[in-house]
């Protein structure tokens, strides 16, 4: 179900990625009334987009659970599941959209306690829909599907009253919620780049897990395992792409093209000093981290040996993700496509065939053909987010302006440098 289940949370996020960038550049400007039109038109586009999602969905679930190898009652099993997280799609799409609303105007803890909550929920809903008790039937594997979309419903109402206490969307503007078509336009053009480049990754997902599927479950399972490490060990990497959305678009409105790049430089700095801790506890104990998963000794050892490669990919990734936040956070939203397309999909399908098939490497060469391409298009982008910026601010650069800057007793104009 994963890869499916990734496609629905990739357009939430890309979504609630567009509308961190076009509300933050609105607030930058001083525009607030954009800035507001963006939010509740942001909210009007995820509604209807989630329910087109949610029947292309139902009707392409059972051809895609077939394709990854289910059938019979596994394949019953997994659309129990998978069906009752489509039919709640959208209270996950607003979910990611009202945070971005808030995460455009700097307020991230919203998010931070709705998942706090939502993680004690599951460890009361998930075992008690499971197995029943207290008036419910046992329900298995649709128990965990239905208490997630019971939480996810929750977080929606959460981030929707947290919203409206921001002010940025009041009750008395639901008239604005009507579809306008440019506003649309606007939002599909900075979100679909970021659903697509997080699309992706399921795809790419999919492609390993076809390469892997020769080598039988234990090769399968232990890449699964090891996959959730990965984004265990990367998760303060998601933090430091908000901040550096929410921070280049705000100063990219304001024009202060100069903390643009300060945000871009620290954020990269930051996120290796702190993967760099994740990374030596990954490499130096992959086994005990394993055995936290699963007792099977086949799966141990191929998911040990992959993280210790893993390990050293932390800071490509780190590359990666803050250099296309900064992009997005520039409205130059593209170049995820075209880096997801490389690095999940184009990249991986010749790498792996060579490695696997040709070099005979096998399970080996997958591990090692991730390597290669995650570092090459991390280099790669190294120098496009270098000569993008100095292309964009270069009529900006080593030159003083008179900006009109608003502040808390008014409005001043104030000289602000730009320089390199």
């Amino acid at each position: 179900s994963f890869p499916v289940f990734f496609v629905i949370l990739s357009i939430g996020f890309g979504i609630g990625t567009g509308a961190t960038a076009l509300i933050a550049n609105a607030l930058g400007s001083s525009d607030k009334k954009m800035a507001r039109l963006y939010a509740i038109q942001s909210v009007t586009f995820t509604i209807i987009l989630s329910m087109v999602l949610m029947v292309v969905g139902l009707l392409t679930a059972p051809f895609l659970f077939r394709i990854l190898g289910a059938s019979d009652t596994y394949l019953s099993i997994s659309l129990s599941y998978i069906n009752v997280i489509l039919y709640g799609i959208m209270f996950f799409t607003l979910t990611y959209v009202l945070n971005s609303i808030l995460t455009a105007q700097g307020d991230t803890k919203s998010f931070r306690n709705v998942l706090i909550i939502g993680f004690f929920l599951n460890l009361i809903l998930d075992p008690w829909f499971i197995y029943g008790g207290y008036g419910l039937p046992a329900m298995g594997l649709a128990g965990v599907a239905l208490a997630t979309i019971l939480i996810q419903l929750f977080s929606t109402l959460f981030m929707g009253m947290r919203v409206i206490r921001s002010q940025l969307i009041y009750r008395d503007c639901w008239n604005m919620l009507y579809p306008r078509r440019l506003i649309f336009w606007d939002i599909a053009k900075q979100g679909f780049p970021a659903s697509l480049n997080t699309m992706s990754i399921a795809l790419g997902i999919f492609i390993i897990t076809w390469f892997l599927s020769k080598y039988g479950q234990p090769a399968v399972a232990a890449y699964g395992i090891a996959t959730r490490v990965d984004q265990i060990s990367l998760l303060p990497i998601m933090g430091l792409t908000t901040d550096t959305l929410t921070l280049v678009g705000q100063n990219n409105g304001a024009a202060l093209y100069h903390r643009c790049r300060e945000v871009y430089r620290k954020a990269l700095l930051y996120g290796i000093l702190i993967t760099t801790v994740s990374m030596l506890i990954v490499f130096f104990f992959p086994h005990s981290i394993m055995i936290i998963f699963t007792d099977d000794i086949a799966v141990v050892d191929i998911g040990a040996f992959y993280l210790r490669i893993s390990a050293f990919i932390y800071w490509a990734y780190i590359i990666l993700f803050v250099a296309v936040a900064a992009l997005q956070g520039l409205k130059r939203p593209f170049f995820a496509i075209w880096i997801g397309l490389y690095r999940q999909i184009i990249a991986p399908a010749i790498v792996f065939y060579v490695l696997f098939n040709q070099l005979g490497m096998g399970v080996v060469g997958i591990w090692w053909g991730i390597f290669l391409v995650v570092w090459s298009a991390a280099i790669f982008t190294l120098f496009y987010v270098r000569v993008t910026m100095n292309t964009v601010f270069l009529n900006y650069d080593a030159v003083s302006i008179e900006k009109p800057i608003e502040k808390r007793d008014g409005w001043r104009t104030k000289t602000v440098p730009y320089s390199r």
